[in-house]
């Protein structure tokens, strides 16, 4: 039903044709965040609760950052006490201390860890929930403009994004930063000029780290970009497995997916290459730094000026100056990917939800069932009208067809009945109230349907059927079953009624998985029925037996009846004959073919076209 009449949908490619656009669930390039400012200031509201946790993990951050400074001062002390000048007592207390400072750090490593796994997923929770709840007041218009695979990568992967990073790289950047600057003061504290030796190597490091992480992230994202494309090249072809062998294409998609993968392995060995040159670059920066700090700490030795201790110190303190820079720049890259993927969930959290139900809005307590369109018009685009000046009245009790060519706007009056679109021009009203004066889950508790694709979720059979009326007793499922000719079938299942169902009922047939739906429809005991190309996907066999139970079903009620088959609708108590939005003709199945006019040149066309 979400489906548009008149509107153009995008057509997959063909299987000899490479998906360019899309992406699998790991295939998101790395993006930027349009707003920074404003979604870490959003991402911090979702912090909110966690103000205990949060404070003992910058207390623990400083304790760290503390004990990791103080390790390499403490060896250069340890090596200074080896001389005989000092006693071992003070050799045995600083190597204590040592030992202690080594400890403290690995347990504060361990609770940094802790905290943050937890904080990270408790903002996770709060923005899934957010997100899942934000995504069940959406209007359909949201849906048809959006694939499911897009809403799902902001649901999964953008969510996984945020939390690896703020569990990953949050801490490892506060200390990254925290360390450099504790590392060049303390640096400047023991000798300004061995610190002036050091700092030789800072232009190098950001030289080859700007060059090579400039060619990686190129690289990488190349390769997220055919990764997408192969993983959703696969998952086309495995779920258009029966298509591709009716025509014969398997050697065509085998060629096509090792084309993809090849260019794939091809940009994939490009990207580990330069990102293997980073870390044997930077150990040889490193070690050109330890060479000057080496050699000056050598000349300034002899001449009295530093003790051996204070190069050792020196030469671990350079080590921990330079090291952070390059993560600091790694780690503010996966920031801002993780900020593109927060930027995301936010888009669609601020997406504008079904229009809320009117002040006075009432709740439906008896309902006769009696629908009248008056001078409806409606268009999902502006400009393109798929409805134009409809009118029509559907007495309580009775039955309504819906013909006409494909995009006449059979659905759409449909999706205006149940206010899944809100209607602009004209009135639509139930009982003679317009619907808009109802409450939307109130109104919409009053429609049964069954649509042409049914929906079966994963469960038992009888969980499906008390989708209907999730209060329903086992007898009443069951009572549902057998009015709609379905409890022959689930009789024969494995297990009966506590048969579990794959995805989508994939186990059941067309026709069983309607049974199912209507089962589902009677249960709910709606007044009104709408019925959406219901057995337009099934034999003639297992149409009759549809159409028995649809007879039961629609016994006493107001039905809406969408049918493209005109042999499905003769006994409708009216049929309405809609032409590229206009209503063309109405009336009874005789009447229309004694006017010998649109109706009765349809109808006689599907049966020539049958014989």
């Amino acid at each position: 039903m979400a489906q548009k009449n008149g509107q153009k949908r995008d057509v997959p490619p063909l299987p000899s044709m490479r998906p360019g656009g899309r992406r699998g669930p790991r295939g998101m390039p790395v993006e930027k965040a349009k707003d920074v400012r404003g979604t870490v200031r959003r991402l911090w509201q979702y912090f909110s609760g966690q103000g205990r946790a949060l404070g003992l993990l910058v207390l623990l951050v400083l304790i760290g950052t503390g004990a990791g400074l103080a390790i390499p001062y403490l060896i250069g002390r340890a090596i200074d006490f080896l001389s005989p000048q000092y006693e071992l007592s003070l050799l045995s207390l600083v190597v204590g201390a040592l030992l202690f400072t080594y400890l403290l750090d690995a347990l504060i490593r361990f609770g940094q860890n802790y905290l943050m796994a937890s904080v990270s997923q408790g903002v996770v929770l709060k923005l899934r929930r957010a997100l899942f709840a934000k995504l069940q007041v959406l209007p359909l218009a949201f849906f048809d403009k959006h694939t499911h695979g897009e809403v799902m990568s902001r649901l999964a992967n953008d969510l996984d994004n945020v939390s690896e990073v703020v569990a990953q790289s949050t801490i490892q950047l506060a200390s990254s930063t925290l360390m450099i600057g504790g590392s060049f003061a303390l640096m400047l504290l023991l000798s300004p000029l061995l610190t002036l030796a050091s700092m030789i190597t800072i232009p190098l490091v950001f030289l080859v780290a700007k060059y090579v992480t400039g060619k990686t992230r190129r690289y990488f994202r190349t390769q997220q970009r055919v990764l997408g494309e192969l993983n959703g090249y696969i998952e086309e072809m495995v779920s258009g497995v029966t298509v591709v062998k009716a025509f014969n294409r398997e050697e065509r998609v085998i060629a096509d997916f090792n084309q993809i993968n090849g260019e794939l392995r091809d940009v994939g060995v490009k990207a580990q290459v330069w990102s293997g040159f980073l870390m044997p670059l930077m150990n040889v920066i490193g070690n050109l730094g330890f060479a000057a700090v080496a050699g000056v700490g050598g000349v300034l030795a002899i001449r009295g000026l530093v003790t051996v201790g204070i190069i050792a110190s020196f030469l671990s303190y350079s080590r921990q100056f330079v090291r952070p820079l390059n993560e600091v720049a790694s780690i503010y890259n996966l920031l801002q990917s993780a900020l593109a993927s927060a930027e995301r969930v936010f888009e669609i959290l601020d997406e504008k939800q079904e229009p809320a139900d009117q002040p006075d809005a009432r709740e439906i307590r008896a309902l006769a069932g009696e629908i009248s369109f008056e001078n409806v018009s409606f268009s999902y685009e502006e400009g393109v009208e798929v409805l134009r000046d409809v009118s029509f009245r559907v007495p309580a009790g009775s039955s309504l067809a819906i013909v006409g060519a494909t995009g006449s706007g059979k659905t759409t009056i449909v999706n205006l009945l149940t206010r899944y679109y809100d209607l602009k021009q004209g009135c639509i009203k139930i009982d003679g109230l317009d619907l808009r004066r109802y409450k939307r889950d109130s109104l919409r508790s009053c429609f049964g349907v069954v649509l042409q694709d049914t929906h079966l979720f994963s469960g038992t059979v009888a969980d499906n059927i008390r989708y209907g009326r999730l209060e329903a007793s086992p007898a009443e499922i069951k009572e549902a079953a057998k009015l709609a000719k379905a409890d022959g079938f689930i009789r024969r299942l494995p297990q009966g009624y506590k048969t579990e169902l794959r995805e989508s009922g994939s186990g059941l047939s067309q026709g069983e998985r309607q049974l199912l739906a209507i089962s589902r429809a009677l249960l709910a005991d709606p007044k009104i029925l709408i019925l959406d190309e219901a057995t337009s996907s099934v034999d003639t066999r297992t149409e009759l037996q549809i159409q028995e139970a649809l007879a039961q079903l629609m016994e006493g009620r107001t039905s809406i009846i969408v049918a493209h088959r005109l042999s499905t609708i003769r006994d409708a108590d009216q049929i309405l004959l809609l032409d590229q939005g206009r209503v063309l003709e109405m009336g009874r199945h005789e009447e229309l073919l004694a006017r010998r006019g649109a109706y009765y040149r349809l109808y006689s066309s599907q049966f020539t076209d049958a014989g």
